[in-house]
């Protein structure tokens, strides 16, 4: 995609051009599209540099002669339109485009100019300036807003055009898709009203990450199914699915079903925010529970199992020593043995992510996922135990 945006900068700005004297239209790139420059005016906007406003006027000549008879119209009526340009520097460059309507008294018949060359119908931005724009998001990390206040354009104008630039041209580029060993795949909640679907699954490239290169957006396809993730796998090209090696995921079984149908040769890795999340839950799940068999019904902020629900789930080595005196006062009561062991293999499986040592890294983490999953090695703990089957199907 990068490389794409590149080529295209390069050529609505007509980098590596030969030398020759200077022209403004030229430095504008307004023979590119067709206009001639007959005006200008800047105007000033407060703290901020301002804007040229630059008066043009289509350059082709044989566009007063009727389409259909090929005789020479008259204009019949003129107005001026309105569009962003490149900036230049830190000055905007709005180009007051005069549109003129011929009409033809052998036919009567009437047209106006074509702007084409200068944006698509209905668009307020010359393709330049979109593609200006584009460029500043993905190469520079910058927002479409701060892009719209150096265009002076409404961030809706600026977002729609961007946004249909990328579908039809950067979307559709099969280069983006170039090297692409290590994906991920997660749902999103999207949209956060009542109606319609909330809910979309993420694809993105974690190739990058190996280089420490952050990772990059693929894709993002409708719902979170088992169906919406095989369906986008299997629009892609063969050779896009043989060369991925490792898909990155939750424990939802939907995607894992989707890749090994897809790419069964690919590795599934649950990715580690994903399996503390998941002992995390079996952690709380176990405090619960020991809290409505002491009490009969839900912790209230005098428990003490209510009030260590946080503590419980910080790392060891980030707790003060009060908040630690509160967890060892917790785990030695003899009725919370079962917490105890769900709150050790919390603690563990964190541990294991924080080693340095990769290689040491997972064998502790197959050494706990085998003793877990051992059966009766959590005594009064289902969830712990539940939590070892599961990780250890993943694992195999």
């Amino acid at each position: 995609m990068i490389r794409c945006v590149i080529e295209k900068v390069k050529e609505t700005a007509r980098l590596g051009i030969e030398s020759s004297a200077f022209d403004g239209r030229v430095l504008l790139g307004l023979d590119r599209l067709g206009l001639n420059p007959v005006s200008q005016r800047h105007v000033a906007s407060g703290s901020r540099a301002g804007v040229w406003l630059i008066g043009c006027e289509p350059a082709d000549g044989t566009a007063r002669y009727c389409r259909d008879c090929g005789a020479m119209g008259r204009v019949r009526s003129s107005w001026r339109r309105r569009f962003a340009h490149t900036p230049v520097g830190q000055h905007a460059v709005h180009l007051m485009v005069r549109v003129r309507r011929y009409e033809c008294a052998a036919c009567a018949c009437s047209w106006t100019d074509d702007l084409t060359r200068i944006a698509d119908e209905g668009r307020r931005l010359t393709d330049a300036a979109v593609w200006w724009a584009a460029a500043e998001v993905v190469l520079k990390s910058k927002s479409v807003l701060a892009c719209a206040r150096d265009l002076h354009c409404s961030w809706g104008a600026l977002n729609r055009a961007v946004l249909e630039k990328g579908m039809d041209v950067l979307a559709a580029d099969p280069r983006r898709l170039d090297g692409v060993e290590s994906i991920g795949v997660d749902e999103h909640v999207w949209r956060h009203t009542r109606t319609g679907g909330r809910y979309v699954t993420v694809i993105v490239d974690l190739t990058p990450r190996r280089t420490g290169r952050p990772a990059r957006l693929l894709d993002m396809v409708e719902g979170r199914s088992e169906k919406a993730f095989a369906q986008w796998l299997e629009e892609r090209p063969r050779s896009f699915r043989d060369q991925v090696k490792e898909i990155a995921m939750d424990a939802f079984a939907g995607y894992k079903k989707a890749a090994a149908r897809q790419v069964p040769h690919a590795v599934e890795i649950l990715d580690p925010f994903h399996i503390v999340k998941l002992a995390g839950d079996k952690l709380t799940a176990v405090r619960c529970r020991l809290q409505r068999e002491a009490t009969g019904r839900r912790g209230t902020r005098t428990d003490p199992l209510y009030k260590g629900r946080r503590i419980l789930l910080k790392t060891a080595g980030l707790r003060t020593d009060r908040q630690q005196a509160r967890v060892d006062l917790l785990l030695a009561d003899p009725a919370n043995q079962p917490l105890a062991l769900a709150h050790g293999a919390y603690q563990k499986i964190i541990a294991c992510y924080a080693q340095e040592d990769r290689r040491k890294g997972r064998g502790m983490m197959a050494e706990l996922i085998e003793s877990l999953a051992v059966k009766g090695a959590t005594p009064g703990c289902p969830e712990l135990a539940t939590l070892g089957r599961t990780l250890k199907r993943r694992m195999s």
